[in-house]
C-alpha cells in the first residue's frame, strides 16, 4: 500500500491507503474489530475512539484496541483522516452533525449501517457540502454477539463489504473506500442504496423479524418453556439471530420498513400457500413446495462466508 506523504492536506481527494489519524466513532463488535483490523494491516499511524460509555472507551485502550481516547465525537475526528461510524443507524445522522466542524476537507468518512437510504440522506442533511466526503458502507460481518468484548481483527476477513455511493461522491473517495475494506480482508460489491435496502430487507431484515416472532410465539405459550427444553439444533440453527441486539434492530425495521413490509407480504403469500396444502390435505403438493424449497437452497452458494448476515 502507499503511505501517507506529501501535502494531500491540500488536495480534495482523500489520501492513499495509509492514514494518519483514524478516528472510530462507536466501540461495538464492528467498531472494534475495524480498529483492530486497520491495526494488523497498518492502515493508520494512529487510532484515536471515541465511545459514550467511559468503561467502553478505557477498556478499548486497555486492550490496545486504540491508541488514545477523545471526550467527544468532534474531538475524535478533528484532525482525522479517516473517519468511521459504527453507531446505530438512528445515531448516524446526529453524530455525523456533531463531528461536521472537525470534518478536515481531505478526510474521508464511512458508516457501517445495514440500511442505506436513510443514511445517505442523513448524511447529505448533516454534512451539507462535505457529504461528498461520505461512502455509506455494510460490511456482512456482525451477528447475534454485540459489544467490544467481541472485536476481533480477523472479522471481516473473507466477508461481503457493500459499497453504495452517493451521486456527489468523487470517484477517488469510492476507489479509497474500496482500498481501505480490502485492506481488512474483505470482499467488495457495489450498489445504489436502493437496491441495498431492497435485497437485505430480503435476505437478513426479514429474517430476522421472523425469528424474533417465532421465539416470541413460542415463550408466550403456557407450555412454551417446556417446549424450549426439547429444542435441539434445527431451533439454534433457525433462532440464533433472534438473540440479537433489540435496540439495533428496532433502528433497521424502522428506517427500512417499506422494504421488509414488502418482503413481509412476499412471505405470508408463500406460508399461506403452504397452509393450504395441509389444510386440505394435499401431501404431494406440499411435498413438490418443500421439495422445490430445499432444491432452490442447496443450489444457493454463498459468494464468501456471509451466512451471518446483519
Amino acid at each position: 500500500m502507499d503511505t501517507l506523504i506529501g501535502s494531500y492536506a491540500d488536495s480534495d481527494t482523500p489520501p492513499p491507503t495509509q492514514f494518519k489519524r483514524l478516528a472510530i466513532l462507536g466501540l461495538g463488535l464492528l467498531g472494534g474489530s475495524f480498529a483492530l483490523a486497520a491495526k494488523h494491516a497498518g492502515l493508520a499511524q494512529e487510532v484515536v475512539g471515541y465511545s459514550k460509555s467511559p468503561s467502553t472507551l478505557k477498556a478499548a485502550k486497555a486492550a490496545g484496541i486504540i491508541d488514545h481516547g477523545a471526550d467527544s465525537a468532534l474531538h475524535a475526528a478533528t484532525g482525522a483522516d479517516l473517519i468511521l461510524l459504527a453507531v446505530p443507524v438512528s445515531a448516524i445522522g446526529p453524530m455525523l452533525k456533531q463531528i461536521r466542524l472537525g470534518v478536515a476537507q481531505y478526510a474521508l468518512v464511512m458508516d457501517v449501517g445495514s440500511t442505506k437510504s436513510d443514511v445517505a440522506m442523513a448524511a447529505q442533511e448533516a454534512l451539507g457540502e462535505k457529504s461528498r466526503q461520505f461512502v455509506p458502507c455494510h460490511p456482512i460481518a456482525g451477528s447475534e454477539n454485540s459489544g467490544l468484548q467481541y472485536a476481533r481483527s480477523a472479522l471481516f476477513d473473507g466477508r461481503r463489504v457493500v459499497i453504495t455511493p452517493m451521486v456527489e461522491n468523487p470517484e477517488r473517495f469510492v476507489e479509497v473506500a474500496t482500498q481501505i475494506w480490502e485492506a481488512v480482508g474483505g470482499v467488495v460489491s457495489v450498489m445504489s442504496p436502493q437496491d441495498h435496502d431492497a435485497a437485505f430487507a430480503a435476505v437478513s431484515h426479514l429474517p430476522h423479524l421472523l425469528a424474533f416472532a417465532y421465539v416470541y410465539a413460542i415463550a408466550r405459550q403456557s407450555k412454551g418453556g417446556s417446549y424450549l427444553q426439547l429444542a435441539g439444533p434445527g431451533f439454534r440453527d433457525f433462532t440464533r439471530i433472534a438473540a440479537s441486539d433489540p435496540t439495533m434492530w428496532r433502528d433497521i425495521f424502522q428506517t427500512n420498513g417499506a422494504e421488509v413490509l414488502e418482503q413481509l407480504q412476499l412471505f405470508k403469500q408463500a406460508i399461506a400457500g403452504f397452509e393450504a396444502q395441509m389444510r386440505q390435505g394435499n401431501w404431494s403438493v406440499l411435498e413438490s413446495l418443500i421439495r422445490q424449497a430445499s432444491q432452490s437452497r442447496k443450489d444457493w452458494a454463498s459468494p464468501s462466508p456471509a451466512d451471518d448476515i446483519v
